[in-house]
């Protein structure tokens, strides 16, 4: 059985025809709740921790779910006797970066280390796929925008990895027990820059919306205004964590050959959920060249 912590079970409801009947049970979970995430890993062989935001709103914030969630999670697997714990962080977590995420994903790392030493640390790029919060957001954005902006000229580079191909290597690792007390960064068989990935969601999608540069400064000042709408299609903390640097696999670096896996390139990836955002809807025969 696959229990699926989660904040709305409801909600989650779509998921249970992924297995047999009876096979994934969503129940709700507040991670911020120890008595929850006790009663959530109770019995249970194995806990795959994959919650995560990319903006603060409301009350989520980074500390909260990114920092003090994956040591609550970690106490409340060793009480239960669970043996293995996969904690999925990210490429670029820095206690000393600039960004308040890279800081909570990083303190959230030392967090289930001290209070599970067996934890599995992953840290995935970009995670793409038919729900990501990446392409579909600028996808949607190039259907209204006469420009996509380019924080920083899209020099930053990023090395996006499958959703499945993620999927893929946590199964990988809770298999293999030599996982344990380990770290994997996980990226996919390419490395783009920001400009790269917007010109072949483009491509993809069949727009020819312009890309207009943006320097750090100016983007900064933009986010402090776009960052207060309900969904923010950019944060001061994003344009930071930008400015820090590459989102890449570090070199030499435990990855998916270790965990006996080849990522998917994400040019086979892309069309296979992007096609809605083309003119005429997902049946539309023509493309821009």
């Amino acid at each position: 059985m696959v229990r699926l912590a989660v904040r709305d079970a409801v909600a989650a409801a779509f998921l249970k025809p992924a297995g047999n009947v009876g096979q994934i049970v969503p129940m709700r979970c507040n991670v911020l709740d120890d008595e929850a995430v006790a009663a959530a890993v109770a019995g249970a062989d194995a806990v795959v921790n994959l919650v995560g935001i990319l903006y603060q709103f409301g009350r989520q914030r980074f500390d909260p779910i990114h920092t003090e969630a994956p040591a609550r999670i970690g106490r409340a697997a060793a009480a239960a006797g669970v043996s293995r714990y996969l904690h999925v962080s990210a490429i670029g977590a820095d206690p000393s970066s600039p960004s308040l995420y890279a800081r909570s994903k990083a303190a959230g790392e030392a967090g289930a280390c001290a209070a599970f030493p067996g934890v599995t640390l992953v840290r995935p790029s970009i995670v793409i796929g038919p729900e990501d919060g990446f392409f579909n957001r600028f996808a949607r954005m190039a259907q209204l925008a006469p420009a996509l902006p380019l924080i920083g000229g899209g020099h930053t580079r990023f090395q996006p990895v499958y959703v499945g191909d993620l999927a893929d290597a946590l199964m990988a690792a809770l298999r293999d027990g030599r996982t344990a007390g380990r770290s994997y960064e996980l990226g996919g068989p390419r490395i783009y820059t920001f400009r790269e990935l917007m010109e072949l969601m483009l491509r993809v999608i069949g727009r020819r919306t312009r890309l207009l540069t943006v320097p750090f400064g100016l983007a900064e000042m933009l986010a402090m205004v776009t960052q207060l709408a309900p969904v923010p299609p950019l944060t001061r903390d994003q344009v930071l964590l930008l400015e820090a640097g590459d989102n890449v696999v570090s070199a030499g670096a435990p990855g998916f050959a270790e965990l006996g896996i080849k990522p998917q390139a994400i040019e086979a990836i892309l069309p296979t959920y992007l096609d809605i955002y083309r003119p005429g809807g997902r049946f539309a025969a023509s493309r821009v060249a």
